[in-house]
């Protein structure tokens, strides 16, 4: 049955099901080759595999493929331990007593290697010594996944002294999107169809539980209660917040503002202009937790000639971009920054490192991108509508000191390539494999 008719049962009340349930649902008919085969390698090694992203991202899924791995090299069911914290079965685990208890009994009767697969393990109190000692005690392989980026900042990084492997897990980017629209509802890809595909992926972003959604009022509701579910899982609930309603308003404020330099000052006075009172420390260590739950990522800013970070705050965009569309209704005017952030994402997904450019003359270089010790510069615009746009937007990267390759993205199909600036398409850099 398709999602869709699942959600118009709920909606006619003579079916209930979850949000949750059908994100889950849907997660089962994907695989995601990439993240799969970085692993391959590491099946029954002695690192502790993390997946850690955005809740809602694909984390769960990928587990499942791996599960799936697993039986297709002939591992029995029976060895194969899958603990999430988010369902009714463990819910009630919030310490690594309880959880301990949970494994060892579990595993005392196995024979053979065994396989610990953990969801969401930051909803458990000091988990990362039972982890520790799940390697020291037992013959297994273990996997976990987590919505926080400081998940291995503490006791875990200390315990496992660097026998751990970190994987970022993202939406979906333009080319999975494609992939599961093609494989699983059968759509053939065209020219056409992937431009109208397209539209739809700048609207709504890649979040794994909207694919199947045909309303898009279905797709802007999955993505309030996903942003809903960070908010008060990933924030509230772990920062210990009072104020939502202005941590509310802090986090619309910091969608609404996309892709512009952050400023907890200028935010501050827009509350104050609505009556709202709070301190600039306040604003600061909500940015921090939304940056903490992946909800937003921080682009820093670099100084080009001088090669190194510079003290001001950076940029911040959406991990994913669809959450704009469904929380902002000014969408359309943002369509340079939503550009913006689906190009910075794509970026980090590819494994470069990003940052905000500025030459000493204060032109902006939306991306700087270094991978390896190699460097490339992105800049991103909506359209050129004309040559004095397109000398607007290549001039920054002419002005950059070095020789390294330089890339305009935009939407015109026309090429623009000019004195050295490489001109793509968005779909066309979407759907390669690197810049």
């Amino acid at each position: 049955m398709r999602v869709e008719n699942l959600i118009f049962l709920f909606q006619m009340e003579f079916f209930i099901v979850s949000v949750n349930e059908l994100i889950l649902m849907i997660n089962k008919l994907i695989k995601r080759d990439a993240y799969v085969n970085q692993l391959k390698d590491y099946i029954n090694s002695d690192f502790v595999k993390v997946y850690i992203g955005i809740r809602r991202s694909g984390k769960t899924s990928l587990m499942y493929n791996i599960i799936d791995e697993l039986k297709s090299m002939g591992i029995e069911d029976e060895n194969i331990i899958f603990i999430s914290f988010e369902s009714r079965e463990y819910a009630y685990i919030d310490n690594s007593k309880q959880l301990d208890e949970i494994v060892y009994n579990k595993t005392e009767n196995l024979e053979g290697k065994i396989y610990l697969f953990f969801d969401e393990i930051q909803q458990v109190k000091g988990w990362e010594k039972s982890i520790n000692s799940y390697r020291v005690s037992i013959d297994c392989d273990i996997y976990i996944t987590g919505s926080n980026s400081k998940l291995l900042s503490g006791d875990l990084a200390t315990l496992l002294t660097g026998r751990y492997l970190t994987i970022n897990v993202y939406p979906f980017s333009f080319k999975e999107f494609l992939k599961y629209k093609n494989e699983v509802e059968g759509i053939e890809l065209s020219n056409d169809s992937i431009n109208r595909l397209y539209d739809d992926y700048f609207n709504f972003g890649g979040m794994p539980g909207i694919l199947s959604l045909g309303s898009n009022e279905f797709k802007k509701l999955a993505l309030k209660d996903i942003h809903n579910s960070i908010l008060f899982e990933d924030v509230v609930s772990r920062f210990k917040i009072n104020n939502i309603d202005l941590l509310q308003r802090f986090t619309r404020y910091m969608i609404s503002s996309t892709g512009e330099i952050f400023s907890s000052k200028s935010i501050k006075n827009y509350l104050k202009s609505n009556n709202i009172y709070t301190s600039q420390d306040t604003l600061l260590k909500y940015n921090e937790y939304l940056n903490q739950s992946f909800f937003i990522s921080k682009c820093k800013c670099f100084e080009l000639k001088g090669r190194k970070e510079m003290k001001i705050l950076g940029k911040y965009y959406l991990m994913d971009h669809g959450f704009h569309h469904a929380l902002i209704e000014d969408n359309i005017l943002k369509v340079t920054k939503i550009l913006e952030n689906i190009v910075y994402v794509e970026l980090l997904r590819r494994g470069y490192k990003v940052n905000v450019g500025r030459n000493n003359d204060n032109t902006e270089v939306d991306f700087v991108c270094e991978k390896s010790g190699k460097y490339k510069y992105v800049q991103v615009s909506y359209r050129l509508t004309s040559e004095k746009t397109l000398n607007r937007e290549i001039t920054p990267l002419l002005r950059i000191p070095d020789k390294y390759e330089s890339i305009l993205i935009t939407t015109e199909n026309h090429d623009f390539s000019k004195k050295g600036v490489k001109h793509i398409n968005i779909i066309d850099f979407l759907c390669g494999d690197d810049l």
